[in-house]
C-alpha cells in the first residue's frame, strides 16, 4: 500500500502538534480480518480514487488521556460527549491530514464525518479490502490506526 507513508505523516503531525502526544510508530503490517479493535473506535469513510475506511483504536483509559490532552489538560474522568467530540476532531485532523498529502502525491480522496464507537469485542470486517494497520505507540498508551481500502 504505497500510500501509508501519507497517513504515517498525518497521524505523526497531528498526534504531535494538536494532540501534544510523544509518538513511535512502529513497522506498520496487515492484520488478520476481522479486525479486532479495542474499545474505543474512530472509524471514518473514504471515498474519491481510494474507497474504504479508517478506523482509529484505542483503549478507553487511553481515550480518555488522549481527549484531555486535546482539552488543554482538563481531566477527562469519563467519555462524555465532549470528550467524544475531541477524539472525532482528533480523527478528523489526522485523516484530513492524509487527504491532503495524498492529493500531493496525484490521488484525490475525501473523507466522510467521524463516527465515534465503543464498546466491548468490537470487530470489523473487511476482508474484500487491503487492510494496513499502524501500531502507535504514545506517552498515553497504544493507538492503532487502520486503514482499509479496496482491492
Amino acid at each position: 500500500m504505497e500510500y501509508i507513508n501519507s497517513f504515517i505523516e498525518a497521524g505523526n503531525q497531528v498526534l504531535s502538534t494538536m494532540a501534544q502526544l510523544q509518538c513511535t510508530f512502529k513497522q506498520p503490517y496487515a492484520p488478520a480480518t476481522p479486525i479486532h479493535a479495542e474499545n474505543v473506535v474512530v472509524m471514518i469513510g473514504i471515498t474519491g480514487q481510494l474507497k474504504g475506511n479508517a478506523m482509529i483504536s484505542m483503549n478507553e483509559e487511553v481515550a480518555k488521556s488522549v481527549a484531555s490532552k486535546m482539552m488543554m489538560g482538563m481531566p477527562v474522568e469519563v467519555l462524555d460527549d465532549m470528550a467524544k467530540s475531541a477524539l472525532s476532531e482528533l480523527g478528523n485532523m489526522i485523516m484530513g491530514t492524509g487527504a491532503t498529502k495524498l492529493e500531493g502525491a496525484g490521488i484525490k480522496i475525501d473523507i466522510t464525518p467521524p463516527s465515534l464507537m465503543t464498546g466491548n469485542n468490537l470487530s470489523i470486517s473487511s476482508a474484500a479490502m487491503d487492510n494496513m494497520c499502524i501500531p502507535v505507540d504514545t506517552d498515553c498508551g497504544h493507538i492503532e490506526i487502520t486503514i482499509s481500502v479496496k482491492k
